[in-house]
């Protein structure tokens, strides 16, 4: 007996994450009150403009002297800084980490790497939150309204805030890498 086999659809990356993917602490790069500590939040929106409710952020960032942490072990940081971290959305779409302002790695410019799984993706997807009046020769090849899509604002707390729209009108600026392919 010879059968065809029908190929089975593709899965996507969500929406399961807040089952089996955050963890106690994930989203405090450092201590809440640590000295020099910023709060990076914000919302994340589909492409109608609803917040995400199911969604989970990665970070991964240099610390404030610009040095990138090479830490084996990300989820078990016993006091050290990994330069990494996780946050799951809440029901209104909002995340945020606890960290310090990343500096900028061999004098480029400063920013978080933000890596976004959301229900409905078939892969996870990449960007990049550049502080406050940081730039850098990606950033200023993008057209004025893309490079909006990746700048930090300090909100009137002096948090850190970073808004990612998957699609729409407003969509964040997404990266794609040379060895990863979607």
């Amino acid at each position: 007996m010879t059968a065809t086999l029908e190929p089975t659809p593709g899965q996507t990356v969500g929406p399961f994450f807040h089952y089996a993917l955050p963890y106690d602490g994930g989203a405090h790069l450092v201590p809440p009150g640590t000295p020099g500590a910023v709060r990076l939040h914000g919302t994340v929106y589909d492409g109608a403009g609803v917040p995400v409710p199911d969604a989970l952020l990665e970070i991964r960032q240099a610390d404030a002297a610009g040095a990138t942490p090479r830490v084996e072990g990300s989820l078990a940081r016993d006091g050290r800084f990994t330069g990494w971290g996780r946050a799951a959305t809440d029901a209104g779409g909002r995340y945020a980490f606890t960290t310090v302002a990343p500096g900028g790695v061999r004098g480029g410019a400063a920013f978080f790497a933000v890596t976004v799984f959301a229900r409905g993706l078939l892969d996870r997807l990449f960007t990049r939150a550049y502080l406050p009046g940081e730039s850098d020769a990606f950033l200023a090849g993008l057209a004025p309204e893309d490079a909006a899509t990746l700048q930090v604002v300090r909100d009137e707390a002096g948090d850190l805030r970073f808004d990612v729209h998957l699609q729409g009108d407003r969509e964040t600026v997404f990266l794609s890498y040379p060895r990863h392919r979607a």
